[in-house]
């Protein structure tokens, strides 16, 4: 088994405390105060002001979202002529199917009741004659099929002065707060008659059409001919320290997708008894809407961390200054020296001769004769 003495020579035993030394190194000491001035600098500036690290943060907002397309438009098509446009024909669901050749050589290449996810129809069975040089598998579909013939000129050049209500709601149940990007007036002919503008209404949640794509980047001409997508983001940034004035909504477009089609029919029974329908491809303007948000609102323990963690990097700005002192620097031996010292106490000895007497109190001594 080890002994004290033994545990002592290999300074396990030993207590160390700290000792501090003013020394003259201009170099070392420059590096400290500009190293902690940029601690400073960054937990008030950036991580305290910027970032707001003295708020609790909530990042996940509950939000609704309700969009309304109003406008009339009139367009010349052939097979429908002088047709009139209104929200229900411009609003509709997108889908998005393609049409490949089903090239055969023999009936058994068109097995009968198969059906393929982008066919016009279900296979008869039958292999048939496309032209001169191929054959296709005969299919039970509607006839004819779809035309891919391209627009040649714009049939929506007066949706531009569409406009496209957008109210949004969000909620951030960590503070119990909600707010509408909508603005709360009595005013019942307001949203008739505003339009937003991010300095004189930012609150007016009416977007005209060509706004839109113009703020997106995108040509409405050209995106009414083959269509597009446009991208709405709507951004919250609330610091709810301010009761929640400093809390509205700011919107950023982007043009997302310069073609943009999908198919519409409408089915009815002619007077011979057969169904028929009229198949529409229709080129328009597609809007995603995505919301983001967070709130903030201040919090006694993400102050405590933010201002934990500036204080933990002034240490450390110690540290790596001791280090360049003791290791790096030219004196490095003298400041090493300096900095630790070995203290012992002196020895007592059980001699009495060798103990020098001691003073006897000064009253005491005055009364000896």
């Amino acid at each position: 088994m080890g002994s004290p003495g033994a545990l002592a020579g290999w300074g396990l035993l030993d207590y160390k405390t700290e000792k501090y030394v003013m020394t003259r190194n201009w170099r070392v000491g420059a590096l400290q105060r500009l190293l902690q001035l940029g601690v400073v600098v960054y937990v008030v500036g950036w991580a305290l002001i910027v970032k707001k690290g003295y708020q609790e943060q909530d990042l996940d907002p509950q939000i609704s979202i309700i969009t309304k397309l109003k406008g009339v438009s009139v367009t010349q098509i052939k097979e429908l002529g002088n047709r009139l446009w209104d929200v229900a024909d411009f609003v509709k669901p997108a889908q998005h199917p393609s049409i490949p050749l089903a090239n055969c050589w023999a009936h058994e290449d068109c097995p009968e009741g198969e059906m393929g996810t982008h066919s016009h129809g279900i296979k008869t069975g039958q292999c048939v004659v496309f032209n001169e040089t191929h054959r296709t598998c005969e299919i039970r579909g509607w006839c004819p099929v779809e035309s891919s013939t391209v627009p040649v000129k714009p049939l929506l050049v007066q949706a531009k002065n569409f406009t496209l209500f957008i109210k949004n709601t969000v909620t951030f149940s960590k503070f119990n707060f909600s707010k509408s990007n909508a603005l709360e007036t009595w005013d019942n002919t307001y949203f008739k008659r505003c339009r937003y503008d991010p300095l004189s209404t930012p609150f007016c949640p009416v977007f005209r059409i060509g706004d839109l794509v113009a703020a997106a980047g995108g040509d409405f001409e050209a995106l009414a001919l083959l269509g597009g997508s446009v991208g709405i983001r709507v951004l919250w940034d609330c610091d709810l320290d301010a009761g929640g004035s400093d809390c509205r909504p700011h919107y950023s477009f982007q043009l997302q997708e310069r073609s943009y089609n999908f198919r519409t029919a409408t089915h009815w029974w002619e007077t011979s008894g057969v169904e028929a329908r009229s198949l529409l491809k229709l080129y328009g303007i597609r809007f995603n809407i995505l919301v983001t948000g967070r709130a903030g609102k201040f919090g006694i323990i993400p102050t405590t961390i933010t201002l934990g963690t500036g204080a933990a990097w002034l240490g450390v700005i110690t540290f790596f200054c001791d280090l360049l002192l003791l290791y790096v620097d030219g004196e490095s031996y003298f400041y090493w020296t300096t900095k630790y010292e070995e203290a012992k106490a002196p020895k007592v000895t059980s001699n009495p001769e060798q103990r020098e007497p001691a003073s006897a109190p000064p009253h005491l001594a005055a009364q000896v004769p």
